[in-house]
């Protein structure tokens, strides 16, 4: 056992570095000054440089032939799994190529957010070629003669490939848009949102809802940044939100599907601290989590009810005239260009469009230049109707500029993970709503704690759902259990 002890004490001391790097991302979209981005650029490069030499360090390899796997337990050996992935995965990426990837993607997401607020994407394409260019180099490296998409993919969803996601998304598309054109042709439309309402009473219902979904504000904190996400594992787990006068959904919605991200980090087993099973097992997964955080529990009709009481508290009023219209205006079904603000029935037809458009761009099939046209010709012939600027089409996003490219589906992923889940909650908690219309969403969440969240990467990840659920993934759970919500709310 001591070339394995000795591994996970290397590993424990680079995956607290890595949590230090983080921290620094998560400072860089909250409070950093605008002036600091060239320093901080330097420094999240000098931190992958020293990242990488610590994740391709020869001795693993020397430490990884020298155990024998025999001797090793269930939890070890998953570690040693994550371990040897990785290192063969990061081996092949040249260390100067990462720290160039970790320098530029910094120097990228300031460029994004001011090209963004001015919705000019020819300022903001010469640096995204630069992004695109290395992370090409980077899939190529990894793909090792493969295929590039995939080779991304594979680092947030391992075990899927760009064909897998291609067949899910080809199996999903009919009947998504045939309830979306159903419902926007329906005689009954729910009332649109209405009202303006106080930035600061937001986030202080926000932060209410937090606690009730089960997040931890000894261990974490709740900040504004320009594109909500979650940052950090362990005991030090942290999330955004954004406000609008004229929309406090956007601020409660982005708020629950920020905490089950943050709460699946909070909830696995301290005995997995600083080790590979300390964090989420895969994207999809995560995103399981906070789509079913968001969705299935924060706009169940259950839920709604106590949300709508919370709103006349806060606000002195609701954008609904009574609970049950409340209700089908927190899930109608809008006209609109933002994927975050999407309602469940459109939400993966906005991921399908950016998978397809980043698979072609990784694989050579279309280039920076041409994205914008790309983007609004997609979305003209998904939706129906033109993208009127780009910060409501191709910069609408964050994840190009930080070379997220492989991420987009594993939050559809997430989705038919999430319809599985909370097709074996339901079976197994038949007091669900009854708790959930009192507010104690921690009926719900708890489940997700016991049956996913506290075994961390334990298990790849569809074991990891089929063992939550005892059942094999596939899209029906999800495609039912929308045709049947909408169905109601829109009287079709």
């Amino acid at each position: 056992m001591t070339s394995f002890n000795e591994l996970m004490a290397f590993q424990r001391d680079t995956r607290a570095l890595g949590e230090v790097a983080g921290r620094q991302g998560w400072d860089q979209e909250t409070v950093m000054p605008d002036g600091a981005g060239d320093q901080r650029a330097e420094e999240m490069a000098t931190l992958e440089k020293i990242l990488h030499q610590r994740k391709t360090d020869p001795r693993i390899g020397e430490w990884l032939s020298a155990i024998s796997e025999g001797e090793l337990n269930d939890v070890e050996r998953a570690n040693l799994r994550h371990i040897r992935r990785d290192f063969t995965r990061l081996s092949r990426v040249p260390e100067a190529l990462a720290a160039e990837i970790a320098r530029v993607t910094s120097k990228a997401q300031s460029h994004w957010a001011e090209a963004r607020s001015n919705n000019d994407f020819k300022s903001f394409q010469p640096v995204l070629e630069e992004v695109v260019r290395l992370e090409r180099e980077r899939a190529a490296a990894l793909a090792d003669g493969g295929d590039l998409y995939d080779a991304l993919l594979e680092e947030y969803e391992p075990g899927t490939s760009g064909d897998d996601i291609q067949h899910l998304f080809d199996a999903m598309r009919p009947r998504l848009v045939a309830l979306r054109d159903a419902a926007l042709g329906s005689a009954y439309q729910p009332e649109p949102m209405s009202g303006t309402y106080s930035a600061k009473k937001q986030m202080k219902l926000a932060r209410k809802l937090a606690k009730k979904f089960g997040y931890d504000f000894h261990h974490g904190r709740l900040d504004k940044a320009v594109h909500p996400f979650s940052s950090g594992s362990g005991q030090d787990v942290r999330i955004t939100t954004r406000t609008a006068a004229n929309d406090p959904f956007n601020c409660i919605y982005s708020t629950i599907h920020e905490v089950g991200h943050a709460c699946y980090e909070l909830n696995i087993d301290d005995a997995h601290l600083f080790t590979p099973l300390g964090s989420g097992v895969s994207m999809g997964v995560h995103e399981s989590q906070s789509r079913i955080y968001e969705n299935q529990l924060g706009r169940s009709r259950a839920f709604s009810g106590y949300l709508y009481e919370q709103m006349e508290k806060t606000f002195g009023k609701a954008p609904a005239s009574t609970s049950d219209e409340f209700y089908r205006t927190v899930n109608r079904i809008n006209k609109g260009f933002i994927r975050t603000e999407a309602d469940e029935a459109q939400y993966n037809l906005h991921v399908m469009l950016r998978f397809d458009l980043e698979r072609r761009l990784i694989g050579g099939q279309l280039e920076v230049v041409d994205l914008e046209d790309a983007w609004n010709a997609r979305f003209l012939a998904d939706f129906g109707y033109e993208v009127d600027r780009a910060s409501n089409g191709v910069l609408q996003d964050v994840h190009w500029s930080v070379g997220l490219f492989g991420y987009f589906p594993t939050y559809s992923l997430g989705n038919i993970y999430a319809g599985c889940l909370y097709e074996a909650m339901r079976t197994d908690l038949p007091k669900l709503d009854e708790k959930l219309a009192a507010g104690k969403a921690t009926h719900a969440t708890g489940w997700l704690r016991d049956k996913l969240q506290s075994f961390g990467g334990l298990r790849e990840p569809e074991e990891t759902i089929e063992h939550a659920t005892g059942m094999p993934i596939t899209v029906e759970p999800l495609l039912d259990y929308l045709e049947d919500k909408f169905s109601a709310i829109y009287k079709l």
